[in-house]
């Protein structure tokens, strides 16, 4: 890109942001944006919301009548206003239906994901004091062996087989109630989801996120997804129906992370469109088989996933009929080959985009891959690059005392919480839960630290350059090493523990402990195995140490924290030397 290109760019890019204008209104609830005016348009009956990968559709006239149902169930069973509801589910029909129910009803959903063992349950059940869990069989068994040291919850509603063993029966109680609710009147800053991120230290932290959140999310969620079938020039502020989108949407995207909940499900169902869902594991040929199936048009990939379908299927074309026209990837680089395989090959230029749980989808890129009617919007996507600030976000990088960096020195990515007319952003969760002194560090004046830390360029475009603090991601998932160590500690043979990243071409990193063995104990193949169950079976299996290593002791500082820094460092050396 030449120098006065780069220029015409920013300059557009500017355009964008001073055209763009927040219309978040005083009353706001995320069940009725996303299904229920659907539901009740000429066509809601036929208007597909949810496609069953290998099992049926549900329309949103029926996704609305199930949840106003369960709504009822709900309210039956004592859920109020503001109660925590956990959701423990994978993508299935229920799941969309209980976060509508849940939303509509003001209650406050939390998803878990069905990977947490029952050491990870516990903690957020009990931090939450969730009132009520809606369950399958994938996490029954976890559920159960936690519930008795969770007071708070009541009442476990078991969806399919998981009815045998939970409290109650999903298909029972909806059918004792009507499919008719009056949804709550929901202030658009009323909380709607509770999120827990994983930190560097301490135990996770639940976020707040409130229901304006998602209108915060739109501007990212059109501009990476190739305007999800909307005109830029008269659609750029999200809000109006449209009904003759053909998008159809589908992401492996667990819907109880952000990634999944936030810019997949909710975005897709806010704009009337089908999301396909697929309860199971992930593959190459799965991925390529049900986007060819179903039609998919716009997707969320991340860079994990693409690495291992670029190797499956080298061109995909061959084998696969794609209407692929959008697509977006984040938790890591995409990197310079996936770039090129997804240009080439699959026919659309990948957006990378970033956000966190707190203020997610801020910055990203906006090829507009070729659509019709897009001339002149959008800007180039740079390989490598997190993008630039979608419209409506005031992103910046900024120092230690909350001042913006200038181009080329590295400093925190740093979201205002007042868009470039000075109007509020509605991307902001409310705080964390029950824990706001970390809600105030999070803070510098009115600039919201993500923790990541970045350089911007001359034409604006940010480029990550690692963490601020311990958290990394290992094949998309955010690591927060504190939980892990924790875990490893309460095992009889460790003695102390700490975790870091190991570079991995595949996964972008791998979870690696250093343990210190307690007197008695001895290092050993056996041992590694042993600790690698222990952590898989109380957290999640992605956070289980894929290689440990013990030593005699673990660098510290003189007041006595871990120095995971100087562990990172010498993997990061060590990959150095192994690479040649």
């Amino acid at each position: 890109m030449t120098v006065s290109q780069g220029s015409d760019c920013a300059d557009h890019h500017a355009r964008m942001h001073a055209q763009f204008r927040w219309a978040v209104p005083a009353r706001f609830n995320i069940a009725q944006a996303c299904c229920t005016r659907w539901a009740r348009a000429a066509d809601g009956a036929a208007r597909v919301a949810v496609r069953q990968h290998g099992g049926g559709t549900l329309s949103y006239a029926a996704l609305q009548a199930q949840a106003d149902r369960l709504s009822n169930a709900l309210a039956a069973l004592g859920v109020k206003r503001g109660d925590r509801v956990a959701l423990v589910m994978p993508q299935r029909f229920e799941t969309a239906i209980a976060y509508m129910a849940i939303l509509q009803l003001g209650a406050v959903a939390m998803p878990l994901s069905m990977l947490f063992g029952p050491e990870a349950l516990e903690y957020r059940l009990q931090d939450s004091g969730a009132v009520v869990a809606v369950c399958d069989e994938s996490s029954i068994g976890n559920l159960l062996a936690v519930r008795a040291a969770c007071p708070a919850l009541r009442t476990v509603l078991g969806v399919g087989a998981a009815a045998l063993q939970a409290d109650l029966d999903w298909g029972v109680e909806l059918a004792r109630h009507a499919p008719a609710f009056d949804a709550a009147d929901t202030d658009a800053d009323e909380g709607a989801v509770l999120i827990y991120t994983s930190g560097t230290t301490g135990p996770p932290k639940g976020a707040l996120i409130p229901h304006r959140a998602l209108i915060g999310n739109l501007p990212g969620f059109i501009c990476s997804q190739n305007w999800f079938g909307f005109d830029p020039a008269v659609r750029m502020e999200p809000g109006a129906m449209r009904t003759d989108s053909q998008a159809v949407f589908w992401s492996p995207a667990d819907w109880a992370w952000t990634g999944g909940l936030m810019d997949a499900l909710l975005p897709s169902l806010y704009f009337g469109r089908p999301i396909v869902a697929h309860n199971g594991r992930f593959s190459p040929e799965l991925a390529f088989t049900l986007m060819q199936e179903h039609g998919v048009t716009h997707s969320f990939l991340f860079p994990t996933a693409l690495k291992a379908m670029m190797k499956a299927y080298p061109q995909p074309r061959r084998q696969f009929r794609l209407k692929l026209q959008a697509l977006m990837s984040a938790g890591e680089a995409v990197g310079d080959a996936v770039f090129a395989y997804c240009r080439e090959q699959l026919g659309v230029v990948v957006n990378e985009m970033f956000g966190q749980t707190e203020i997610n989808y801020v910055v990203g890129n906006c090829s507009m891959n070729g659509a019709t009617g897009t001339a002149g919007v959008g800007w180039p996507a740079r390989p490598g690059s997190m993008g630039r600030p979608y419209p409506g976000h005031r992103v910046a990088v900024i120092d230690d005392d909350g001042n913006e960096c200038p181009p080329g020195v590295p400093g925190d990515v740093a979201v205002h919480r007042s868009d470039v007319h000075g109007e509020p952003d509605p991307i902001f969760f409310l705080g964390y839960w029950r824990n706001e002194a970390a809600t105030r560090r999070k803070h510098t004046g009115d600039w919201c630290r993500t923790g990541d830390l970045a350089v911007r360029d001359a034409d604006g475009y940010l480029w990550y350059q690692g963490r601020a603090d311990d958290v990394f991601k290992a094949a998309g998932y955010r690591i927060g090493p504190s939980e892990i160590e924790n875990c490893l500690v309460k095992h009889p043979a460790v003695a102390n523990a700490a975790v870091v990243p190991k570079p991995d071409a595949e996964r972008g990193a791998l979870v690696k402990a250093y343990v210190v063995l307690a007197p008695g104990h001895a290092p050993g193949d056996a041992l590694v195995a042993q600790l690698q169950q222990h952590v898989k079976g109380k957290l999640a299996p992605y956070e289980y140490p894929k290689e440990i290593e013990f030593i005699a002791q673990l660098p510290m500082t003189t007041t006595g924290k871990v120095q995971r820094r100087v562990l990172r460092l010498q993997e990061e050396e060590r990959a150095r030397a192994a690479a040649g």
